[in-house]
Order: structure tokens, then C-alpha cells, then sequence
């Protein structure tokens, strides 16, 4: 499998993305920089780490949303690539258009950094095939913009579609109807705040993210 992971100023937790890929599907990604604005050819994974690009000036991803790579992006992920974000890289997709919706600050104002229960909501996407629908995940989640917003029309769409991918098992930061994870209308961009990379092993505590990369691996063999 071909990915590439983009790599913005203050993203920290790239090389732990690409770690994930290379250990699950045997090849390391490109790392891309942000200044660049073209992708490598013929990818089957754009994917978009946590952190806090470009400091988190604005409003989180607001800036990194319109670096020169994210045109190659958009333009690949309209060709059909698929798309990972990745908690800033969640919020990287809503800025840039490529997800509906915003991540606001936590209802409690603090970061949270700890293991959360999962429910998976669809498992009918590439990024989901390896999960059951209804099954419950132990991931862990590490941000203080994580609070997903949208108005209550979008909100319906996304659900009617069946285009919420994960939700919280439990009120983790005040997020709408405790949406931790949404998808494209097409179903090959996925956006989520908890960390898949950091489920990998057994020596992370479980293996619980290991089965999204799995997934992607399935789908392009």
C-alpha cells in the first residue's frame, strides 16, 4: 500500500502515524511537507496526523487548511484516495471543506488525554470493514479541541446517511450527539479525533486501531 502522511509545522504526532502504516502494511509512507504542493503519484492513503499545526493560530487547522498541499489533497480525495484526519487532522478536513462541520474548544474547557470507549457506527467503509457495527473500541483520544459542531440540519444528514462513523460511548468532551468520527458523502474521507495509531500493539494496551489500517490494506488487495 502507498500512503503518504502530511506534515505540517507543529504536527507531533506524524512519525507515529507513519510508524502505524509501516508496521501494518510492511512499506513506510512519504512524508510530505506542507509547502509542497504536489503528491506523489498513484497513493492509496493521504493521511493528515494529530497536533497543532501551525500552532494552532486562528482556529485549529484553519491555517494548515490552506497550505499548498491541501490542493493536492482535495483534488486527490475528489478523485476518490481515501483520506485520514486524524484529531488536528480532523480539524484540518472540516477547515478545509472536505468534512461538514467545526471542532470547537471541550465543554469543560481542558484537555482530555485518556483512554475512551468507542462505538462503531458503520462498518460499510473502507477505513470500518474490519470492525463489527455496534462494537465497542478502546481508544485512546488527546486534544482540547475536540468538541464536534454542526447545525442540526447537518447533523440529520450525517446520521440519515449513515455517515457517522464512531461515536463516543460516553460524554467525552460535549460533542454533538457524541459524534467522534464522521465521513464523506463518498464515504473516502474520514475524519476522527481519537488516535488509531496509538492501538497498534499489544504493548499500547490493545490492538483496537490496528484493524483501520488492516482495513485499508484489505482494500486496495
Amino acid at each position: 500500500m502507498s500512503a503518504a502522511v502530511v506534515v505540517f509545522p507543529g504536527s507531533n504526532c506524524d512519525r507515529d502515524l507513519a510508524t502505524a502504516i509501516r508496521d501494518v502494511t510492511g512499506r513506510a509512507p512519504h512524508m510530505v511537507w506542507h509547502g509542497d504542493s504536489e503528491l506523489p503519484g498513484d497513493l492509496d492513503l493521504i493521511a493528515i496526523p494529530g497536533g497543532f499545526s501551525y500552532g494552532d493560530y486562528l482556529r485549529c487547522g484553519a491555517i494548515a487548511a490552506r497550505s499548498p498541499v491541501m490542493g493536492a489533497v482535495i483534488r486527490a480525495a475528489e478523485r476518490g484516495v481515501p483520506v485520514l484526519g486524524i484529531c488536528n487532522g480532523f480539524q484540518v478536513l472540516t477547515e478545509s471543506g472536505l468534512l461538514p462541520g467545526a471542532l470547537m474548544r471541550n465543554a469543560g474547557l481542558d484537555f482530555v488525554c485518556r483512554d475512551v470507549a468507542l462505538t462503531v457506527e458503520n462498518s460499510q467503509s473502507r477505513f470500518t470493514s474490519q470492525y463489527k457495527s455496534g462494537e465497542t473500541l478502546s481508544v485512546p483520544v488527546a486534544h482540547h479541541d475536540g468538541n464536534y459542531f454542526a447545525d442540526t440540519e447537518t447533523l440529520d444528514r450525517l446520521e440519515g446517511e449513515g455517515r457517522v462513523a464512531f461515536r463516543y460511548g460516553e460524554s467525552v468532551n460535549g460533542s454533538a450527539r457524541n459524534i467522534a468520527g464522521i465521513l464523506n458523502a463518498a464515504g473516502n474521507v474520514l475524519g476522527m479525533m481519537p488516535h488509531p495509531e496509538r492501538r497498534i500493539e499489544a504493548a499500547h494496551g490493545g490492538t483496537d486501531g490496528r484493524r483501520m489500517f488492516e482495513g485499508l490494506l484489505a482494500a486496495v488487495a
